[in-house]
């Protein structure tokens, strides 16, 4: 079942159109991956569902409710971390995270200090003196101490050292263990491929791709690096191979999936003593939606 539902979303800023036609399905225990780069529209999207901006046209409705209209009641069940944190200065970290949690209701205690003491924050500091980094922790362990239904993420990571996000990564993993929804807004295509159950890739204000990510993967090209005995012939011709290039005994080249089959029986014929298959990523398919792409508002 559906719990964010996005159909024909618009939203214009005068003359300039942010948004164009958005459609995207966040269902329950679900994890999905809002992808694009600075200025495809990822934010402005999420400000729309939070109701903080109202939507042109379209429809945009959470636990069934429309985001505009019913915006109070539909935060009293969701959590959301955008990517660049602002906190009350005179105050410490602990007093925002237990304040943030109360105002929220539900929480634990108990789950607030042990996300305190996994993200490695000191509550007593005063916010003034917290780093971009601190400031991003604070929020992440008030949205997961608190008894939230859907997580709405926006670049939430942001400042983060690696160690910290692989406690970040844990926590998102734990919510959806317990039949919780993340919408993740990220360009960090490694966190993305590694957390998210399905995909959204928006290019100037529309979603040009979707999916679960195992049906997505066909569109992006297996690298493939080879040590040969001989050189290859007619490699070069097959179509589906890409980036051909050879330096003494080593060949590398990229291929569709349609003609990994007959680029390795040629190679098989040759006389292979090393063989390296990369399987595709995220940011290969990235990349060749926005290859030669601009940008729009973010």
């Amino acid at each position: 079942m559906a719990v964010l539902e996005i159909r024909e979303l618009t939203k214009k800023f005068g003359t300039y159109q942010a948004l164009n036609g958005v459609n995207l399905d966040v269902n329950g225990g679900e994890i999905f991956g809002f992808i694009g780069p600075n200025g495809a529209g990822k934010s402005t999207t999420i400000r729309v569902l939070l109701g903080i901006l109202r939507a042109t046209s379209g429809q945009a409705q959470i636990f069934g409710k429309e985001v505009w209209r019913d915006a109070v009641d539909i935060h009293k069940r969701i959590a959301y971390v955008p990517g660049d944190v602002h906190l009350w200065p005179n105050l410490t970290g602990g007093e925002v995270i237990d304040l943030w949690v109360k105002l929220k209701g539900g929480g634990s205690r108990q789950k607030r200090d042990l996300l305190v003491q996994q993200y490695d924050l000191d509550p007593t500091k005063k916010c003034r003196t917290y780093s971009k980094g601190n400031r991003q922790k604070v929020a992440l362990i008030a949205a997961f101490a608190s008894d939230s239904d859907l997580f709405i993420l926006d670049e939430p990571t942001s400042g983060l050292d690696p160690l910290m996000e692989q406690v970040f990564q844990d926590c998102v993993m734990d919510v959806k263990k317990q039949g919780k929804s993340v919408l993740l807004s990220s360009h960090i295509l490694s966190e993305v491929e590694r957390l998210c159950d399905t995909i959204g890739i928006i290019r100037q204000g529309k979603i040009i791709e979707s999916g679960a990510m195992r049906q997505l993967r066909h569109l992006t090209r297996t690298h493939v690096k080879a040590e040969l005995r001989q050189p290859v012939p007619g490699l070069a011709q097959l179509d589906g191979i890409h980036a051909l290039a050879a330096e003494g005994s080593i060949l590398s080249f990229e291929a569709e999936s349609e003609a990994m089959d007959a680029a390795i029986r040629q190679l098989s014929q040759c006389g292979i003593v090393k063989l390296e298959c990369s399987p595709p990523t995220l940011e290969d398919l990235f990349m060749r939606h926005y290859e030669g792409a601009g940008g729009g508002v973010r």
